[in-house]
């Protein structure tokens, strides 16, 4: 059975990340944009990343422009916005595709664990997170609308 520890990413300084280095913990993994109308959940998404850091919880950003062109920035600009705007400390990624041939593997895997609505794979839209369990599996998807502390309980299921 494949899990998030089958596969790497490029961070957002072009290193590569091997994510069984994550295995342990209880991640958030989502598709963000610096220019949606969901941008300010960054705020909550810190706050998730603040309060449970220490119990074993991330989140982890993959930057996105496939949704109204919303992540039009290269990794220093989104980078620094992310800081400038909302003092994220949780990791950015490099920019990837979601949806589509060149999506990420990482992705394709992890739509394919946690379908959408109707039982769709793709995502629809900026903020769409997937919720990984200790042991790298997908738990759930949650989406664009759902404001970071909704979240909150399933991640202390897992905690």
């Amino acid at each position: 059975m494949t899990t998030i520890a089958d596969f790497t990413v490029e961070t957002n300084k072009g290193e590569v990340l091997d994510l069984s280095e994550k295995l342990g913990n209880v991640l958030l993994v989502v598709n963000t944009a610096s220019k949606c109308g969901f941008t300010p959940q960054y705020d909550g998404l810190e706050e998730l990343q603040k309060e449970y850091a220490e119990q074993g919880f991330e989140v982890i950003a993959f930057p996105c422009n496939q949704f109204g062109a919303q992540e039009p920035g290269n990794a220093e600009e989104i980078a620094q916005f992310c800081k400038l705007n909302f003092d994220t400390s949780f990791p950015l990624m490099g920019k990837v595709d979601v949806n589509g041939p060149a999506a990420s593997p990482l992705y394709d895997w992890m739509k394919s664990e946690a379908k959408g609505l109707m039982g769709s794979t793709a995502v629809k839209w900026n903020f769409t997170k997937f919720l990984i369990d200790r042991e790298g599996k997908v738990v759930r998807r949650f989406a664009p609308q759902d404001a970071p502390k909704s979240i909150k309980r399933h991640i202390e299921k897992l905690l």
